[in-house]
């Protein structure tokens, strides 16, 4: 059972394969580009009820239990936030320089936009939004974090990035690191460049890879990564699971191809050429116990909006977007443009996909804590992977 199958497997082939996966036989890491059933039976599917959901099964299951929502809120939801998305972009073209930042209230259901000129708040409202007034533009804070983001940044000190409810670029920082004299002399060249809010952290982040792993499909080298999106021609997954031209192999070690680029630190992606008789699908496996999740797109869910990650090590779990374009301090060096969330990962579901009903996030790059205790995990927009490689999603 490979997680990019054959062309063509025959029904009883793809229910061995479920069975085997279920049976943890193979544990797939949950990426986007692989299926474990036949092309018809995908599009079968798709014509089913279960199809017209704003999400399939698996996603409705996991915002259930790990966001403490019912079915009925859980799908309530996903539509709530779907419309957020698309107001995001006329709402902001409507606050034009005034625009501070937006975000979803999952109180109201709404989006919520931050307005330094109030005169605008008419023309953003009526665009679908709320509003609020704030003092600083997305523009001045965007500055802001950009000097931020030229300073050296010391282990004690965890990410930093705008938030628009603050109306400030937060640094955050690792509690018992915050007496540090590196930290805080960072924290006050910080405070020079503009409006600057201080957060403590539990842990300092660190990247999800681990070794390999008997079973795992996804591997180069010693390290275990899950794969992200299928694109036309490969997969898209993190760039420290490996550097560009190394070889990539599924669970039975045949080759599934090589990675053609890979950036870490400073980005943190990669895409991987499939060939050798792999394939790619547009979807996130559902582990053989749940239906697998259909990719329609890759429309940026806002701040606030609920998202659920795939991996080989944890399966499904779903939680928050809690901050955008942030930078991410870790140890090989800082990482820019993440989106951070309140889902949990544990080493090995580096490169695994993150996914806001259908519609594709990104790809796991790493974060601290687990799910056994709770955590928080980044990961780098798909969007941005696609136009640095000149790579087109695929979707069904």
């Amino acid at each position: 059972m490979r997680h990019l199958t054959h062309p063509h497997p025959t029904t009883a082939t793809a229910g061995r394969r479920r069975t085997a996966l279920a049976a943890g036989v193979c544990a797939l890491f949950l990426g986007a580009a692989a299926t474990l059933g036949s092309p018809s039976a995908s599009a079968a599917g798709s014509s089913s009820p279960e199809a017209a959901a704003p999400a399939s099964a698996a996603i409705l299951s996991a915002m259930q239990k790990d966001l403490g929502l019912t079915k009925s809120e859980a799908v309530r939801r996903l539509a709530a936030e779907k419309k957020a998305t698309s107001v995001e972009s006329e709402a902001r073209e409507a606050a034009g320089s005034a625009y501070g930042g937006s975000w979803f209230d999952a109180s109201t259901g709404r989006l919520t936009v931050a307005l330094t000129d109030r005169a605008k708040a008419d023309e953003v409202r009526t665009a679908g939004a709320d509003v609020t007034t704030v003092a600083h533009s997305a523009r001045r804070l965007d500055g802001v974090k950009k000097k931020i983001d030229a300073l050296k940044a010391p282990k004690g000190v965890s990410s930093w990035h705008v938030d628009p409810r603050a109306n400030s670029v937060v640094v955050n920082v690792v509690a018992s690191r915050k007496a540090d004299n590196d930290v805080r002399t960072f924290v006050e060249r910080a405070g020079k460049a503009g409006p600057v809010t201080v957060r403590e952290v539990r842990e300092a982040p660190r990247t999800f890879a681990a070794g390999t792993v008997g079973g795992d499909p996804y591997y180069t080298g010693n390290v275990r990564c899950s794969i992200g999106f299928s694109v036309h021609g490969g997969f898209v997954s993190a760039g420290h699971c490996g550097r560009t031209g190394a070889q990539v192999r599924g669970w039975d070690n045949s080759t599934i191809g090589n990675f053609r680029g890979s950036s870490f630190p400073g980005n943190d992606y990669s895409w991987v050429d499939v060939g050798n008789g792999w394939w790619t699908v547009p979807v996130v496996l559902g582990w053989g116990t749940v239906s697998d999740q259909l990719v329609r797109g890759s429309a940026v869910a806002p701040i606030g909006a609920s998202v659920c990650r795939s991996g080989s090590t944890t399966h499904w779990h779903c939680g928050r977007v809690l901050a955008t374009n942030e930078t991410v301090n870790y140890s090989q060096g800082a990482v820019h443009e993440m989106t951070k969330t309140s889902v949990c990962a544990e080493p090995g579901d580096s490169g695994g996909s993150f996914i806001s009903g259908d519609q594709a996030q990104g790809v796991t790059s790493g974060g601290w804590g687990n799910c056994s205790g709770g955590g928080e995990t980044w990961h780098q927009p798909v969007n941005e992977i696609l136009n640095r490689y000149g790579l087109t999603l695929h979707t069904a």
